[in-house]
């Protein structure tokens, strides 16, 4: 399942919710920009998990 422009990731660690429509204020990271967009070093901003650690919300009832 590929992720598509509007995907969100949620940390395995805190249950954080990355929305590429919101960005990350803390990280400085602008609207719109895509998970997969990302620099290398982001990492949660609530618990500093990796990126390895957020899989992809589904919104499938």
């Amino acid at each position: 399942m590929s992720a598509t422009a509007t995907s969100r990731f949620e940390c395995g660690v805190c249950w954080q919710v990355y929305d590429p429509e919101a960005g990350d204020p803390v990280w400085q990271i602008a609207p719109g920009t895509l998970f997969e967009e990302l620099p290398d070093e982001w990492c949660c901003p609530n618990c500093d998990a990796p990126r390895s650690k957020f899989l992809r919300v589904t919104d499938d009832g």
